[in-house]
């Protein structure tokens, strides 16, 4: 599949797209089963958050989660010619309105990977006239690929700042 251009998505999503630099597909399924095993290495810390005002390991985990299903809820929409601008969410409050430290590490690391190989039957069957197709979200025009490139990226995004900032603490 080829790389989005420019003027296939808004600003805000070169952050994630930016990481994507080999095969989107190949990516997308291979984070099924690395960030699953990626998040089990992290059930000492699933509590922790590198500053105050933070998100914990589980509360990132989780947010990780919500995007994977509110994206992919936006790639079906486009793909299918949905015209209706579809809103936006703010992850914050979305994080606060959940109970994410009630829950397992583990758990997030078995819906993640279900999740994601469970999308992966609709990302794989989408044909190139699909992909081209653009629609609307929080007011930004973005095509059916730069939503897959944005979904990948977001996994490698956050999968670098627990290595950076929440792997890299110093010690007690």
């Amino acid at each position: 599949m080829n790389r989005p251009q420019p003027n296939e998505y808004p600003v805000w999503a070169e952050t994630y797209i930016k990481h994507v630099n080999e095969d989107v597909l190949q990516v997308l399924e291979s984070q099924a089963l690395e960030f699953a095993d990626f998040i089990n290495n992290l059930i000492e810390i699933a509590d922790y958050a590198y500053a105050p005002g933070k998100w914990t390991i589980k509360q990132l985990i989780g947010h990780m989660i919500d995007t994977e299903r509110i994206l992919t809820y936006r790639v079906i929409c486009f793909a299918r010619g949905e015209k209706t601008p579809v809103p936006g969410f703010e992850e914050d409050d979305y994080v606060a309105n959940a109970h994410f430290s009630d829950r397992s590490l583990l758990s997030f690391s078995e819906e993640f990977s279900l999740l994601r190989r469970s999308n992966m039957y609709l990302f794989k069957s989408l044909q190139e006239h699909e992909l081209n197709m653009m629609g609307n979200a929080s007011n930004r025009d973005i095509t059916v690929r730069a939503m897959l490139f944005v979904l990948a990226g977001h996994v490698i995004h956050h999968t670098n700042v627990i290595k950076e900032r929440y792997l890299a603490r110093p010690e007690a």
